[in-house]
């Protein structure tokens, strides 16, 4: 396959986000360098912004593409492309991010930490995010799990100054690695998964059991030993960090509302004039329960929306090279090489561009085994990551999260899950 000159532009520019995506942490520290308020404070501020960076490169992509061939050739592009993903992304990280889905979620993970035996309470908590808020993702759809999940440790565990950044980076990569895989319990919630579910025919009993239940394992398990490996942080008795008494506590009403506005978004996901429909609705639900709600966190999901926005532009342009390199690899390669790649690309492209290609039912499983398995490698790996990089990042200093830091957080729960969908 010749690409275009645009194509490879593209690829260039793909590759510079993926590089720039690692530099953040730097031009972050730069900006301190500046006087508050500064132009070069600003200006090196923003280029520190991750969820600015695929915006920021498809941007110089979509202005390259109008300067050569014509604003129309341009609007064309845009128009030709499905953001429907970046804005379910968007609706369902505000929907989830509101203090009745919060607490409703806590309370399950509340009464699931009772259950556990012999470990201090804290532990136990700990233990129970770890474990159900992912796999909620295969009922509440990824992005609504990472935005639940990362709300409430950030709340109760990354806000505490008792914690370590060894323990706040090992929980980030476990908490990236099993959003990803506690997705494929279900057809429906995980990126990568819907992509190809509907043209092969895979329904909830295939995912159930070609799937599910070794991602469950994997998630078990690759939590208990991260607990295990920081049990000194981890010990003591525990209480959900209290409210300001100034808010109310949602009615079961409230509560009740909120789920069947994610419900709803869930459902419609592949429409998204209904959903961005049922968003305005919720919008205004939101304005007249307000004293029993947070702000809806708009900005923190637009730029996590605006992030995924790029990183369709541009990849949408990579299957001139990633098309025919997935179907020149055989299983096993085909397994290695979609979990590497994931980390520098979507893995809802990557799948989605293997179902352009004539699989075997065996390539299929591995090439969706291995991109769910990467999905934590990297902030651009799966889509809900930024979701989690953008509600996180503020604990962890002046500079953030190392991408570096997260890449090596992440191998042992990668590694794990490797092994669990290869052999079970």
């Amino acid at each position: 396959m010749n690409p275009t000159g645009m194509e490879i532009l593209a690829t260039a520019l793909f590759g510079l986000a993926v590089v720039h995506t690692f530099l953040v942490k730097k031009f972050e520290h730069i900006s301190h360098k500046y006087p508050t308020g500064s132009i070069g404070a600003e200006f090196f501020h923003f280029l520190g912004e991750v969820d600015a960076v695929f915006g920021m490169w498809a941007a110089a992509f979509v202005v390259a593409m109008a300067g050569t061939q014509g604003g129309t050739a341009a609007v064309e592009y845009l128009e030709s492309i499905n953001f429907t993903e970046p804005a379910f992304v968007f609706v369902i990280m505000a929907m989830a991010g509101t203090r009745p889905v919060i607490k409703f979620a806590e309370q399950i993970i509340v009464g699931f930490s009772r259950l556990i035996p012999g470990v201090s309470k804290k532990m136990a908590f700990f233990i129970s995010t770890m474990i159900i808020g992912p796999l909620l993702g295969s009922f509440i759809t990824e992005p609504a799990a990472m935005t639940v999940t990362a709300l409430i440790l950030q709340k109760n565990f990354y806000s505490k100054p008792e914690m370590s950044d060894k323990f706040k980076y090992a929980t980030l990569g476990l908490l990236f690695v099993n959003v990803s895989i506690g997705g494929t319990l279900s057809h429906f919630a995980a990126p990568p998964v819907l992509m190809v579910a509907g043209k092969w025919g895979w329904g909830l009993t295939h995912m159930l059991f070609n799937f599910g239940y070794k991602a469950a394992i994997s998630v078990v398990l690759g939590t208990l030993v991260i607990a295990f490996l920081n049990k000194k942080e981890l010990e003591g008795d525990f209480s959900l960090r209290p409210e300001n008494p100034e808010h109310m506590h949602p009615t079961w009403w409230i509560t009740l509302t909120h789920l069947i506005f994610l419900a709803l978004t869930v459902i419609t996901a592949h429409h998204m004039v209904v959903f961005l429909g049922v968003f305005l609705f919720f919008l205004g639900f939101t304005t007249v329960t307000q004293e029993y709600q947070d702000p809806v966190k708009l900005k923190e999901s637009l730029l996590v929306g605006f992030f995924l926005g790029g990183l369709v532009v541009l990849g949408s342009m990579q299957k001139w090279w990633l098309q025919p390199l997935l179907a020149s690899l055989d299983t096993l390669p085909l397994y290695l090489g979609s979990t590497a790649l994931t980390g520098i690309t979507d893995n809802a492209a990557l799948t989605y561009l293997g179902s352009l290609v004539e699989l075997s039912d065996e390539q299929k499983y591995y090439l969706v085994a291995g991109a769910v398995t990467g999905g934590g490698l990297t902030v651009i790996a799966n889509a809900p990551n930024p979701a989690g990089f953008g509600i996180l990042k503020g604990n962890f200093g002046e500079d953030g999260i190392s991408p570096v830091g997260l890449l090596k957080s992440a191998l042992f729960p990668t590694v794990l899950a490797l092994i669990m969908f290869r052999f079970l």
